[in-house]
């Protein structure tokens, strides 16, 4: 099921923006007018990733260096080895929906 996590407007184009969702944080980012979503918590040591602008499609970890393809959620470069969750978002007029993970 979709939940409105934020506006259009409040994730400005080259951004990671980060946002309250279902008890913890994710962090969304607009790549050319496309949003994503995925965890803003870097899976090598848990440190926030919305608190630099992206670099293209890439996400860096201010605290060691890691990675990571918002689109996707996928490691880019280490050390983090796992990937980030990540969640379908979709534009709903000035709203943008992220959906659950399935199976919650």
């Amino acid at each position: 099921m979709s939940e409105r996590v934020a506006g259009v407007g409040d994730v400005p184009e080259g951004t990671l923006v980060r946002f309250e969702f279902q008890g913890s944080h994710i962090a969304i980012g607009n790549v050319g007018g496309s949003f994503y979503a995925v965890d803003d918590a870097c899976t090598h040591m848990g440190c926030p990733l919305s608190d630099r602008p992206l670099d293209g499609t890439t996400a860096l970890c201010h605290c060691h260096g890691s990675q990571f393809d918002v689109t996707n959620g996928e490691v880019v470069t280490g050390p983090a080895r796992r990937p980030l969750p990540s969640y379908p978002v979709e534009v709903v007029g000035d709203d943008l929906m992220v959906d659950a993970p399935s199976g919650d």
